[in-house]
């Protein structure tokens, strides 16, 4: 018996087959891209959930807790520092820019500690080790020598932490995190600008650091226990008045660099 003749209009080249294998190379289209980029960290929805978890302030993200524990880390180093530079200091205004360190940081390190207790955060204890070896530099350190050191160890430590508040308080859906960073840039600033004022403060040797490290990515900190994973942003139960600074610092005081010491 003769084949029978192919029938036209079947098979995967007929009207049907085309629709179908055209839906299915659009429907291959729309998921590569969602599976291509599932897994690739620093996107802004990673940044923003990486390690987030629920708090009755709002969602805590692994930013957030980082600013937390570097805040605590300034203080643990900067008030000594501070306090050192009032007896070390040669001029007026070195003394002056370290009672604005400890001031300042006597009162962060309150905020910092009231606003861990309410979150549930672990916070350090000591300086880390490259903060413990400032102050051992400084601690070596001598007359202008000691001065100049001063100066420009501490506002190279904040123009670094600086930016980072800025970013905090741009991005933080937490209520707590957001006052407290409110109060760190007030400090900050402040500590930026008495410290300038002491005139030793190399600020092309600021600018080839800031040109060097630039800010890395995100890294995720552990997360507490809690849910994770895009929370839905929590509401506080009732707005957290946050206080005024309760110290008053004088003015910085102008006081360059003796001749011939650069």
């Amino acid at each position: 018996m003769r084949p029978r003749p192919p029938v036209n209009g079947r098979g995967i080249f007929s009207g049907t087959g085309l629709i179908i294998t055209g839906l299915t190379a659009t429907l291959f289209a729309l998921i590569f891209p969602i599976w291509s980029y599932a897994d690739r960290s620093g996107t802004g929805v990673d940044v923003l959930n990486a390690q987030t978890v629920s708090t009755r302030y709002g969602p805590l993200s692994g930013l957030d807790r980082e600013f937390i524990t570097k805040v605590r880390l300034a203080g643990l180093w900067e008030l000594p520092a501070g306090e050192q530079a009032q007896q070390k200091g040669t001029t007026q205004a070195v003394r002056t820019a370290g009672q604005h360190l400890v001031e300042g940081h006597t009162y962060l390190d309150e905020r910092v500690r009231d606003v861990a207790s309410r979150l549930g955060l672990a916070l350090p204890n000591e300086p880390n080790d490259q903060q413990q070896g400032w102050l051992k530099e400084l601690d070596a350190a001598q007359g202008t020598d000691y001065d100049r050191r001063f100066a420009n160890i501490l506002r190279l430590a904040h123009g670094r932490v600086f930016s980072l508040v800025a970013q905090v308080r741009a991005s933080t859906r937490n209520s707590l995190v957001r006052d407290l960073a409110d109060d760190a840039n007030t400090t900050v600033l402040d500590h930026i600008k008495v410290l300038e004022a002491t005139g030793y403060v190399d600020f092309d040797a600021l600018a080839r650091d800031m040109a060097a490290t630039s800010t890395p990515p995100i890294t995720n900190s552990p997360a507490p226990p809690g849910p994770t994973t895009d929370p839905v942003p929590a509401v506080p139960l009732a707005p957290t008045p946050t206080p005024s600074p309760s110290y008053s610092l004088p003015p910085a005081a102008s006081s360059p660099p003796p001749e011939g010491s650069s």
